[in-house]
Parts: structure tokens; sequence; C-alpha cells
């Protein structure tokens, strides 16, 4: 991990202090939660420090080790019970407190490979070899360190409270989310089986779109089912003058690119979500010479079980359509690399968390969240028996939020080089996840799931 210096950690010990008058601003007078905002903004400027040197470095999915290694120890101090190398870099830690429920709360580990163009925290500078040993550049775009750090941070609230709730808590750094491996990893190598079954798999996940000091959730299916694939299409390869000799992979490959998008707008019903994205596309070396293959990297977004075979197979047809009319060699290859079913919140479960929240967060903070296209292996411990909710925090400036409204200017997204969670938004997650954790394993619960 890189060092991080006293001017940065003591300006991020300020910036989460200072979303303690946010996170207060507006709520009517309501009971004395179990954490307070200030107390989070304490225990997120403790952690600050952390956060920088968890962003300053990254690493990509399967390659967790050094990040994995820091959480573990982090949960050793704090007296937790750690087992290292669960389904790969993944950390499993208990505090046994007691007898009660338990409950899972999930931080994922990995990077992307993105090139950072941030500046208010120390920037990534790594560079890694991917999957495929192409030399990336790697940065938390999605907000996996601010989840880290605010995991370490609820880890620690709940040490120090031990006399506030019995039970068992179980912390869980997963790896390989961005390539939805992980929770399978983690499963397979005996997560429910080797430790206690959880009653509640929980765990927030940082929203683009959300000002700064709003939690959205959803009562069911919030995630789409995602699909990796990779296609090669073959053709025959020669120079660029005489194209009449050979069969060119570069215009089939076209022709499959936008054959795809009538997947959607015309073999789906508008009201049905499906996405079909290309996000890479290779082929050739040269100004006058045809390949002989190109290959495509799609992504598919959908909803329902059905939905998902329908586009699979269309995209199977369309790619060997295309391939046929040209008359090339062979079909294209075609291979689903990566993919996870549609992640479900176990209503009831979501409605007792929110009730559990509400009394914490300012008034309207707490709204609902229509299903969106983004896929989360999170769902896959659900689909292993596990009742789970998944929040959405927003870590959106709440000026650069309303100047985005007014002016439809895009705000930078997840997976983007632009992404940072703004000031304050340690110190929310902290709040969100020691509230929900205390209130379920609470002595005394106040509406608690």
């Amino acid at each position: 991990m890189v060092c991080v210096s006293e001017m940065s950690i003591r300006a991020l010990r300020r910036l989460a202090l200072c979303g303690v008058a946010m996170l207060s601003c507006g709520a009517a007078p309501a009971p004395a939660t179990p954490v307070s905002p200030t107390q989070a903004a304490e225990a997120a400027a403790r952690h600050a420090a952390l956060y920088a040197e968890l962003h300053a470095a990254p690493e990509l999915s399967l390659q967790e080790a050094k990040t994995s290694e820091r959480l573990a120890k982090e949960l050793l101090r704090l007296g937790f019970e750690v087992h290292r190398g669960v389904g790969g870099h993944g950390v499993v830690a208990l505090l046994r407190n007691g007898p009660g429920k338990t409950l899972m709360l999930r931080t994922e580990l990995d990077a992307l490979p993105v090139q950072e163009q941030t500046t208010a925290l120390e920037p990534s500078r790594v560079r890694a070899k991917d999957h495929q040993g192409q030399d990336v550049p790697v940065m938390h775009a999605c907000g996996h360190d601010l989840h880290m750090a605010a995991w370490v941070g609820t880890a620690e609230l709940m040490s120090l409270r031990r006399s506030s709730w019995s039970g068992t808590l179980m912390m869980v750094a997963q790896p390989a989310e961005e390539r939805l491996l992980g929770a399978r990893a983690m499963l397979k190598s005996g997560l429910l089986t080797r430790f206690p079954k959880p009653d509640l798999a929980f765990a927030i996940h940082v929203h683009d779109q959300l000002p700064l000091g709003h939690v959205a959730y959803t009562e069911g299916p919030y995630a789409a089912s995602a699909d990796s694939l990779d296609i090669e299409v073959h053709g025959r390869g020669g120079h660029g003058a005489y194209p009449q000799l050979t069969v060119d992979p570069i215009v089939i490959a076209a022709r499959i690119v936008t054959s795809l998008q009538t997947i959607a707008s015309r073999e789906s019903s508008p009201l049905e979500p499906v996405v079909v994205s290309v996000g890479s596309i290779h082929g050739g070396n040269k100004h006058n010479t045809i390949p002989d293959s190109v290959k495509l990297q799609l992504t598919l977004r959908t909803y329902g079980k059905e939905t998902r075979q329908r586009v699979l197979a269309a995209v199977r047809r369309i790619a060997d359509a295309e391939a046929a009319a040209a008359a090339a060699p062979r079909p294209p290859s075609i291979e689903v690399t990566e993919g996870t079913a549609a992640a479900v919140s176990d209503p009831a479960q979501t409605r007792a968390v929110v009730a559990a929240l509400r009394p914490a967060l300012a008034e309207g903070s707490l709204a609902p969240l229509p299903p969106e296209m983004g896929s989360e292996d999170f769902g896959e411990y659900a689909r292993a028996g596990v009742p789970s909710v998944m929040l959405g925090v927003g870590v959106v400036d709440p000026a650069r939020f309303a100047l985005s409204k007014a002016s439809g200017a895009a705000l930078p997204g997840l997976h983007s080089g632009q992404f940072l969670p703004a000031p304050g938004s340690l110190s929310m997650a902290i709040l969100v996840e020691s509230t929900v954790a205390l209130s379920f394993l609470s002595k005394a619960p106040r509406g608690a799931p």
C-alpha cells in the first residue's frame, strides 16, 4: 500500500467531519439513534487515511492480495476472528457476541481497468496486467474503496458497542465483484457451511446519481442479470487492395454490431428492459491488410430467466447469420465468460431496514428506487438461501447535483475515470451500515428486522 501525506490525512478528516451538518440538516426530532451523525463522522475521520490508502493502491479482480491482507489486519486489530483465503482472496471475520442472530456485512475488494482523472484524493497511478495479459491502468472507479473503509469503520463501532447488541457479526470482504465471480467463489469455498449461516446479508453501494444524504432502496429485483460474451468472427485475410480475394471479418463484425441493436428495439417489448452493448472490438494491425479475425466483447443486461435465455439465443443467431451471409469460412466462436442472474432485495427485510434507518436520517432522504440495469453478484447470496438487502447511498455533492438537474449536464458515473464520492460520503456510509447492524442485532429491537 502507498503512503499518504499528513496533509492529505488532515484534509480528509476535515472533509469527513464537514458532512455532519448535512447529515443532520432538516431532520425532524426523533428518538436517539444507535449511532449519531457526529459519531459516524468521527469514525470516518479515524479511517480517512485508510480510505485514501485504498484509493491510491487499487487491485484488479482476482489480484486483491494486498487489499485483502490490509482489511484482515484491520479486523484482527478490532478483535475479530479472521479467516483468509475464502474463495480466493476473500476474508471472513467473525465477532461472536453472545446468543442471537447472525448478520453478514459485505464489501468488495476489487477495482477496475480505468485511468483515473480525479485529484481530490491521491490518485491511483497503478498499472497491472489484466486477465487477458494486457497492461492496463487501475482505479477504484466504482466506490469499492469507500465501501471498504466504511466496512472497517462499522466493524470498529460494532466492536466498541458490544454491550448494545447480541449475536454474531459476520464481515465478508469479497473478491472479483467486477467480474461477477467472487460471490460464487466464496459460496463454493464453504461460506455458508464453514461459518454461521447469516439471517440477513446486508450491503451498500455508492450511487452516482443521488445527492449526499439520500439513501435509496428497492423492494424486490434491483439489479439486472448480466452476461459477458466474447465473440470471435472468422474471415479470410489478405491485401486491402484486393478485397475480392478475402472474406472481411471487419465488415462482418460491423454488421453484427448493428444488427444486435435490433434485439432490444425490434425483438423485445418496449416495456421489457433489455440492453445489448458492445464494449470492445479489435481486429487487424495494418491499414492495407484485412485480418483473419475480429474479436468483440459484449455485455447483456436483462430481467427474468426467459428473457435472458432469449437474448443470449438472439445474439448467437444474429452472429451466425451475418457470418453465413458473408460466406465466412466457419461460424463465429461465442463464449459466455462471466454472468450473474438478477439481484433481489428481500421485500420484508428491506422494509424493516428502512424502518430502522428512518430515525437516523433527515426527513425525505429515504426513497424507493426503480430497478436499474447495472449488475451485482451480491444477489448470489440470496439465491443460496440468505435473505439479502442492498441500499444505494448517494455520494454526489448536493450543489453539483442541483446544478446538474438545472443545466442537464451529466454527472460522472460509476466506472468513469472522473468518478469520486463527495466529502462526507464516508460518514454517511458508516452511519447507514452501523445503524442497520445495531438495529438488526439489538438486544431490544425497535422495528428491527
